[in-house]
C-alpha cells in the first residue's frame, strides 16, 4: 500500500539532507537486530568508509558487494542493537517474502558513479 504524499516541503527541507552514492564494501551478519539486517560498510570516497545497519537481507551478501547505494550521511550515528550505524541506506518497499517481512528495493544510481558523490 502506498501512504499518501506528505505535505509540501520548502527546498532548504531537501537542501538540508546530504545525499551520497557509496559503493558497499563488506556485508556482515546482524543477528542482534530486531527484524532481519546486516552490517554494512559502505566506501563513500573522500568521506572514507561508513557503517549502516539495513533490513536488506532479500539481497544475499554476494549480490551487495560491489554495488553502489544511495545514502544519508548527515543524520548522526545510532546506536542499534550495540552497533552503531553512522549512515541511512534509502530503499523503498518491495515485495513481501515468505518470512512475512518486506523486501527493501535498495536505491542505486543507474549508472556507475564515482564514490561519495552527492545527489541533488
Amino acid at each position: 500500500m502506498t501512504p499518501e504524499a506528505k505535505p509540501a516541503a520548502e527546498y532548504a527541507n531537501f537542501d538540508a539532507l546530504d545525499i551520497r552514492v557509496g559503493t558497499i564494501t563488506q556485508v556482515l551478519p546482524f543477528p542482534r537486530a530486531r527484524n532481519p539486517s546486516y552490517k554494512i560498510e559502505v566506501d563513500l570516497g573522500p568521506l572514507g568508509l561508513r557503517w549502516s545497519s539495513a533490513q536488506v537481507t532479500n539481497y544475499s551478501p554476494e549480490e551487495l558487494l560491489g554495488s553502489q547505494v544511495c545514502c544519508i550521511v548527515n543524520f548522526g550515528a545510532r546506536n542499534i542493537a550495540g552497533f552503531t550505524s553512522e549512515i541511512l541506506i534509502l530503499g523503498a518497499p518491495g515485495e513481501t517474502m515468505e518470512s512475512g517481512h518486506t523486501g527493501v528495493i535498495v536505491v542505486s544510481p543507474r549508472s556507475r558513479v564515482e564514490d561519495g558523490s552527492a545527489l541533488f
